[in-house]
């Protein structure tokens, strides 16, 4: 199994916990004299193993990634640790130039002050395209390696 078909079967345990755990809130109580729409118990128990099974996945991704050379990228772990920095580091600067950016320079009266933009924009965007390319790049590696690498027991 590739680590690909291993990612998307850990996806598919936690959008079911997620829909359990829903379910087991939804009819952990009821009104005295009724009868709840399912057994919150018998879903607790069946939420239960599909955790387990959750667990097994993300180890044996997590023991395969550990190991998974990436060349320049170093591991697959370090380039998912690259991946999410630059995901975190495009989102300041996109957010910085915007602020920046931002034309709220209205004044109702001339003897206002006018606000002046701290931040190179021009800079900021240029350094968020180049990050962001970064990111696409990586991410395209990081796929490629999903797609040829076999799962770890």
């Amino acid at each position: 199994m590739k680590i690909a078909e291993a990612l998307s079967l850990r996806a598919d345990a936690q959008r079911r916990v997620e829909q359990l755990r829903h379910r087991i809130v939804s009819n952990a109580r009821f009104q005295e004299g009724e009868e709840p729409a399912e057994s919150a118990a018998d879903l607790l128990v069946e939420a239960d193993r599909v955790l387990d099974g959750l667990e097994v996945w993300i180890a044996r991704i997590n023991r395969t990634n550990a190991a998974v050379d990436l060349g320049a990228d170093g591991t697959m772990t370090e380039a998912l640790a690259r991946r999410d920095v630059l995901r975190l580091r495009h989102s300041v600067l996109s957010a910085a130039a915007d602020a920046a950016g931002s034309d709220t320079g209205f004044r109702q009266l001339r003897s206002e002050l006018r606000q002046v933009t701290a931040l190179p924009v021009r800079e900021l965007r240029t350094r968020a395209d180049d990050v962001a390319r970064q990111l696409r790049e990586l991410d395209v590696r990081i796929q490629q390696a999903n797609w040829t690498h076999d799962l770890l027991e």
